[in-house]
């Protein structure tokens, strides 16, 4: 997949008999996934014009061009729809989307190496970085916090970090 793409959604099934899916949809105003059609699979060999019918519980109804029924949905299951990077808003100062944190280098307020965020989690209350590194048997989970995570640097590739105690070995 090229660096330049973003996941903004998923297909989850078939929504009906009539060729409608199940859309999960990634995108902060979730309905803003329709704004990016046509949209790709990961690979990027496959494109996807889609129109959001209406929502339904966990996503929207949405037609995609070619697929008339229940069984040509099922088959998209499970397939993750991108973006071009360019095609997303410009987000505000302090604001970032996932896939710009994830490989920056982690760098606490000392200027020791932490390691480099493999992953953005959120379940819930707020973000939390996994960060692998040296000495790191698995990832930690760094809070992603004004507090805990001072400056980010999208530009220099680095993040600096003042994690809480207990996150990273001493």
């Amino acid at each position: 997949m090229s660096e330049h793409r973003i996941c903004v959604g998923a297909i989850a099934g078939a929504y009906g008999v009539k060729g409608e899916v199940r859309l999960k949809s990634f995108c902060a105003e979730p309905k803003a996934i329709g704004d990016y059609s046509p949209l790709w699979s990961e690979d990027g060999t496959r494109q996807f014009e889609l129109a959001l019918d209406r929502p339904i519980k966990n996503g929207f109804a949405a037609r995609i061009d070619g697929v008339r029924t229940k069984e040509d949905a099922d088959a998209l299951r499970g397939t993750r729809l991108f973006t071009d990077r360019n095609a997303l808003p410009t987000l505000p100062d302090d604001e970032y989307y996932h896939a710009d944190l994830i490989g920056l280098t982690v760098l606490d307020t000392g200027g020791r190496e932490l390691g480099r965020v493999s992953a953005v989690h959120n379940h819930g209350a707020s973000d939390v970085l996994e960060v692998q590194g040296p000495g790191l048997k698995t990832g930690a989970l760094l809070p992603f916090t004004l507090e805990a995570v001072p400056t980010v640097d999208l530009a220099a590739g680095r993040i600096i970090a003042d994690p809480p105690k207990g996150v990273f070995p001493e």
